[in-house]
């Protein structure tokens, strides 16, 4: 079974053999995952949707209003693009092409790149997020006592971040447009994936030693998470 209709929801299903709970998840454009141990019997996974359907319900509603009132960037002078929380104007100049720069407190983007603007901006948003977030990681993961073997930048999906086969932590290139103590967050959660997988007593616990006010930085992310985009589409919500 790859699908599972309930109601009028209908649900993608994912097995995996290192799933021991079951789980939903509320993608960027509203697509609804359930994810399950491999022997999970459909009934049991009903039985879940069903008491998990208001939250579900919730969460759209949530995605449908926020993507109603984040418009997608545009590429013309005195447009706002964030960067670490905080908002940078645009200036197109007529130069010959060469990379975006972000001097003077504005983005400055040749005229000629405006075209495909946003592969252009995230390439920069890329590129910085690589050096911002390998500094975080090595800051706190001594302190945590793991051992990343490296990481990755790249569009995820609805996802912000995500461990790897051999320790590799995997990032969206979008972390770097969150305010920096939000971002730091992401980083721990991932961090303390290495030590727990999954969002077990014992995962929070390591959240909450490397970072006593997490509470209020993920409560943030998920109730402002889709406020800081404006290139693609938000990010999810899971339970």
């Amino acid at each position: 079974m790859s699908s599972l209709i309930v109601e009028d929801l209908a649900f993608e299903v994912r097995r995996s053999t290192n799933r021991h709970t079951l789980g939903i998840t509320v993608g960027r454009m509203g697509e609804l995952v359930v994810s399950a141990p491999p022997e999970a019997p459909e009934a049991q996974l009903r039985d879940f949707v069903m008491r998990k359907r208001l939250w579900v319900y919730k969460q759209l509603a949530k995605k449908e209003a926020l993507q109603q009132v984040v418009p997608r960037k545009v590429f013309t002078d005195g447009e706002g693009f964030t960067y670490l929380g905080r908002s940078y104007r645009l200036r197109l100049i007529d130069a010959p092409e060469g990379p975006v720069k972000l001097t003077g407190g504005r983005f400055v983007m040749p005229k000629s790149l405006a075209p495909q603007g946003d592969a252009h901006m995230i390439r920069w948003y890329s590129e910085r997020a690589r050096c911002w977030l390998d500094h975080k990681v090595k800051a706190y993961a001594d302190r945590m006592e793991v051992g990343p073997s490296g990481l990755t930048v790249q569009d995820l999906g609805y996802r912000w971040g995500s461990c790897g086969k051999g320790n590799r932590l995997y990032f969206h290139w979008k972390t770097i447009l969150l305010p920096a103590r939000i971002a730091e967050y992401v980083v721990v959660h991932e961090l303390a994936h290495l030590h727990e997988p999954h969002h077990t007593p014992e995962f929070w616990q390591r959240v909450e030693r490397a970072m006593p006010d997490f509470a209020r930085r993920k409560t943030w992310l998920a109730e402002h998470g889709m406020s800081v985009e404006g290139l693609v589409q938000g990010n999810a919500e899971s339970c």
